[in-house]
Parts: C-alpha cells; structure tokens; sequence
C-alpha cells in the first residue's frame, strides 16, 4: 500500500539541471548549451548525467553529432517546461508585489474605528501605495484575535486586549467613557446625575461580548452597581439616535459623539469620581515584521488620531 509520506522520499528534481536539459533538448549540442548556459561542455555533460541518475533512465540519446531525445526525454521535457514556467511566472509576482504601491494589507477593524477613523486613513494610503490590495474584517477586539490565529489579517485597530502574549500592540491613543444624554433627559434638565438614579436608567450599549461592555460591566461592579435594563446594539450612529431621543443612557467616549456634543443634541457627563479609560491600537503578530506599506499603514493610523490623545472628556 503506497503510503502519501512516499511521496515526499524522493528530493525534487534541481532546477539548474532541469533548465540545461531544455536548453540540451532544443540546441542538440552540448557544446551550445554551455554557451548559453556559460558552463563548460563538460559541466553540462556531468549535469544530465547526474539528471539521468536522479531520473532513473536515460534521457538522451546520440545521433550522429548531435544529441535527441528519448521517449522518457520527451515526457520529462513536457513537464520540464511546465514546472519553468511557473517558478519563473513566481518569480515575476514576487518582484512585482516588491515594487513601490503593490501588496496587500488585510485588516481587521472595530465597528467604531471603521467609521471614524479609518476613512481619512485609508484615502491617504490610497494616495501611496494605489495598487494595494485592501481587505477589510469588522468585528470587536476578540474578533480579532481570532482572525489573527486564523492567519485572515495582519493588522487590527481596536482595543488593547489582555492577555496576548503572541501579539504586540501599538498604541495610538487613549479615551475615556461617560454617560451620553439627550437634551431632554432629566440629568442634562439638572446639570449632573445623581448617584441613586445611575442604576434605574434604561442603557444603550455596545455588544455585549464586546471589550468596552464588559469594562462597563467591570467599573460599575466596582462601584457596587447593576445596570440591569439596557438596550444591546452595535452601531454607534444609532446608539446616539436613540439617545437623542431619549431612549435611555449611552456610556460612549467624547470624540465619537463630537458633533452632537458641540450642537447640544447630546450631553456628557463622567461616570463619576473615577475615570473609565480605553487604550486604542493597532494589533500585529509579534514575530512578523512590518512590511513597508504596514509601517506607512501605522503612521497614518498615529498622525490621524493624533488630536484624539488630547480629548477632553466631559466636566
């Protein structure tokens, strides 16, 4: 029974020899095909022989002063070409991935990176690298740690995650949560909210398997808190509708609602004496350097949320 590690026994065949032997099998002439190969009629001579060996038969055959192939050179050559062309068809993508603006960045993003800070980012690659090829995962920041150990992306921006020694993270910027409320709302009527009534509002939050939820979930335990009434929602542009509306109380950073913080539709206030910070970043596996079009990725992630570092979070 023919066992699939059988196929791996025997070594391939050398590349160097396998493009003397087409260049032998077109001249004819050995003396040719050292010309063209700039070897010795000798080196090709010990080459083929050597090739016959790694074959198990004979190759050629003499006619006259020339050499012609035989019914096994005639096979070997069929593939010979077709095993040439194709490392050289390799060859011609690799230095062509090399050039200025090819390769491709695959990345996984947060819903909120996605829309507010990858745009401007992404418009300013295009700008350098045109011909990249772009791929984009959404999902939260333990998403993305799944796609890193499936090998499906290079890079995340998202939050820094705890407890992942396989991938490194660079920061880009660090935000604090509070408490968004309508106009309309009671605590924005009174000016502050009042400790009591935090657990009795009704909450819109980020997924509930989400990092932020669950650092909302954390701080509040600490305070000795429950929210037990909340609406679990994913986009951001809705939270801060329902919001408006006054649905209930969102816990979102500052910069997100910026707009509607400077109109007046939304108001912040903190969560309380203490501060609920987020570190944002971008991921990567830490035994895979950048490649060049990743680093230039970096930069412009670092220079486009370079104003968010300094946000003011509410008074």
């Amino acid at each position: 029974m023919r066992h699939e590690s059988d196929s791996y026994s025997k070594a391939p065949f050398d590349s160097r020899q396998l493009r003397a032997f087409l260049i032998l099998a077109k001249t004819g002439s050995f003396t040719i095909a050292g010309k063209k190969l700039f070897l010795t009629q000798s080196a090709v001579s010990h080459a083929m022989k050597a090739l016959e060996r790694d074959a198990g038969c004979r190759l050629f055959d003499k006619v006259g002063k020339t050499v012609v192939l035989t019914q096994a050179g005639e096979h070997l050559y069929h593939h010979a070409q077709k095993i040439l062309n194709q490392m050289d068809q390799a060859r011609e993508t690799l230095e062509h991935l090399g050039k200025w603006g090819q390769g491709r960045l695959r990345l996984g993003v947060t819903s909120t990176a996605a829309q507010y800070i990858l745009p401007p980012v992404l418009r300013q690659f295009r700008t350098n690298y045109p011909q990249s090829t772009i791929t984009i995962e959404p999902g939260d920041t333990f998403h993305a740690l799944k796609l890193f150990e499936q090998n499906r992306i290079d890079l995340a921006i998202c939050l820094e995650p705890p407890n992942s020694p396989e991938i490194t993270f660079l920061p880009l910027f660090t935000d604090e949560l509070v408490f968004l409320v309508g106009e309309g709302h009671a605590w924005a009527l009174e000016g502050k909210p009042a400790r009591e009534q935090i657990p009795k509002q009704n909450y819109i939050l980020y997924n509930k398997r989400s990092l932020t939820f669950k650092f909302v979930e954390e701080y509040f335990r600490e305070e000795e808190m429950v929210l037990n009434s909340f609406i679990e929602i994913d986009n951001i542009e809705a939270m801060k509708e329902l919001v408006k509306l006054n649905m209930g109380v969102s816990i979102l950073a500052p910069w997100i609602a910026r707009k509607e913080l400077t109109e007046g539709s939304l108001v912040a206030f903190p969560l309380g004496k203490r501060k609920l910070k987020r570190n944002w970043g971008i991921l990567h596996h830490k035994n895979r350097r950048l490649s060049l079009a990743e680093e230039t990725f970096v930069k412009l992630c670092r220079n486009s949320t370079e104003a968010l570092s300094g946000n003011e979070p509410a008074k």
